[in-house]
């Protein structure tokens, strides 16, 4: 007789996975390969997902690195990340067809940092060095008028022209606590500084952060389903490491669950980043169940109702 399977309770992070954003970003691709058929190229991954590109890829979708790998004939798509102005200028000079993905609230942020700009204040924005979307937002602007800060203690080094005259941006993907955190620095350090009217951090993000924060007391390890190079899922980690949850691993599917970990464990959360679709939630899922005799419990601290339309372009007729 086969020993019977250990009890384990999942607990499921709701919001998780897709945001509108994403979700738009991916529909364009698809839109676009139905109007002008394979191949259409994309400019970086449109999401941070392999499992989301290979899928697209499948369909005709060739990503490249930049713009000079794409021919002048065939339509190209920025990344949901968002790009610098020099590359939409680029594709324009060589009479492209163009459809610039990037997350609406993304843009929100580039329009933030070009008013402030207009208004002669230099801008310092909270992100990552090197991630796709601050190397965007900063290249909304010339060079030397957005200056990068990522940590609290990169507060104290930034050396701005005028202290007097200064506003704050940040990446849409961040930990909502560190944020807070540096933002305080900011303005002890620079009491005129001007923050945005809305927060930048995306609702999606933020929703994300609160799930994992109500699931973190109860669980003795938490999965957070996402790509390495994924900001949001990997704040995901932290936050759940930051609010109690020793273990906290990122798996990009059910095959990279390191089983040995879980031994003896009777709680486990799950939740995904905001490019990671739900069909692999729901593969993590039955790993879970061949090996556990398994209770799902589904925690939701919010429902999304946020839906962005496709640019114009593809809603057109040709």
């Amino acid at each position: 007789m086969t020993d019977p399977k250990p009890p384990l309770t999942l607990y499921l992070a709701a919001p998780r996975g897709f945001c509108a954003g994403v979700d738009r970003a991916i529909k364009i691709v698809e839109i676009a390969l139905q109007k002008w058929g394979a191949p259409v190229y994309v400019r970086h991954e449109i999401v941070h997902n392999k499992f989301v590109v290979d899928g697209l890829k499948a369909l005709g979708a060739v990503f490249v690195e930049e713009l000079d790998e794409v021919p002048d004939d065939r339509p190209v798509i920025f990344s949901a990340h968002g790009v610098p102005k020099s590359v939409p200028a680029a594709a324009q000079a060589r009479e492209m067809i163009w459809v610039d993905a990037t997350c609406p609230l993304v843009s929100k942020v580039h329009i933030e940092a070009e008013r402030h700009h207009e208004n002669g204040l230099q801008m310092i924005m909270i992100g990552h060095a090197g991630h796709p979307e601050t190397i965007g937002t900063m290249g909304q602007l010339p060079a030397g008028e957005v200056l990068l800060v990522e940590t609290v203690a990169d507060v104290a080094e930034v050396h701005p022209r005028d202290p007097e005259k200064l506003a704050f941006i940040t990446q849409t993907t961040l930990s909502v606590d560190d944020t807070t955190d540096i933002i305080a620095a900011l303005r002890a350090r620079f009491p005129a500084i001007i923050g945005p009217h809305k927060e930048d951090i995306c609702y999606a993000t933020t929703n994300r952060q609160a799930s994992v924060k109500a699931i973190a007391g109860q669980i003795d390890a938490l999965l957070v389903i996402g790509a390495p190079n994924s900001s949001n899922s990997r704040r995901l980690v932290e936050v759940g490491r930051a609010n109690g949850c020793a273990y906290a691993q990122l798996v990009q599917r059910a095959t990279d669950i390191d089983w040995r970990a879980l031994e003896g464990i009777r709680a486990v959360g799950i939740t995904a980043g905001a490019s990671a679709p739900e069909v692999l939630v729901n593969e993590v899922i039955d790993a879970f169940r061949a090996r556990f005799d398994t209770t799902v419990e589904l925690v939701e601290t919010a429902k999304e109702h946020v839906e962005f339309k496709v640019p114009r372009i593809l809603r057109m007729a040709e």
